[in-house]
């Protein structure tokens, strides 16, 4: 599997793919394709976060859960649909707060363009078995994701992290650099809020204010501003 990795993030995730929790999950996404199961994205788009999102290009992380399970719906970047693509509600409130926060206005569910910008839409398992939300989230690919956020954390470069969910807060809470307050060490940015769902996005998501905040701390730091409109 490490050879559908882009080139670039290859040395730093190499490690993470010689562990057992990584043959575990081939074993596993080879065996539910021999029983026929439809897996969610094919797998020339598990990886398109690291492709359209290079190690020195990343400003900020925002860590989803797994991807859609819908048909049509899942393309290797979290939250993300494809163009045409009907919105799901936790992106269609992500746009609310969009808008509420700086005044961007976004139709299109297709998030390629913040992937350009240099955020790197994770989630913390990169497959799903079709109508079955969560189904691969203890198959392995927590030791990629985690060699994936940590190989950012290490880096000298500013960087935010925008942890939307308690599932997103735990991964952080193991990975150095991102456990520290600013001041104590670390240059990077970590802003907390509750999931964007239905069923959480009341509770602190909305009037969060990640984009602006975010911009603010990447303009200060030297690396620029995202262009959270980009198409």
């Amino acid at each position: 599997m490490l050879d559908t990795v882009p080139e670039c993030w290859r040395d730093a995730l190499a490690p993470s793919f010689e562990s057992p929790h990584a043959a575990a999950l081939e074993q596993r996404l080879q065996a539910d394709s021999d029983r026929g199961k439809t897996i969610y994205p094919p797998p020339h788009q598990r990886f398109r976060a690291l492709e359209l999102t290079p190690p020195d290009a990343v400003k900020a992380v925002i860590l989803g859960q797994d991807p859609y399970h819908g048909e049509g719906q899942a393309h290797g970047l979290a939250f993300s649909v494809p163009a045409g693509v009907k919105l799901p509600p936790s992106l269609r409130n992500i746009y609310r707060e969009l808008a509420d926060d700086i005044s961007v206005v976004r139709s299109d569910g297709n998030l390629d363009g913040w992937a350009r910008e240099g955020v790197l839409l994770l989630n913390t398992a990169l497959t799903v078995e079709a109508g079955r939300a969560g189904s691969h989230a203890k198959a392995g690919w927590s030791a990629i994701t985690d060699a994936i956020v940590a190989s950012v954390a290490k880096r000298a470069d500013p960087a935010v992290f925008i942890l939307w969910g308690s599932q997103a807060q735990a991964k952080a809470q193991h990975i150095d650099g991102l456990r520290s307050e600013p001041g104590d060490g670390t240059p990077h940015l970590v802003l907390t809020a509750p999931h964007p769902s239905p069923l959480s996005a009341y509770r602190g998501f909305f009037g969060s204010q990640p984009f602006s905040r975010t911009n603010v701390f990447l303009e200060a730091s030297g690396r620029g501003a995202i262009d959270w409109a980009a198409a």
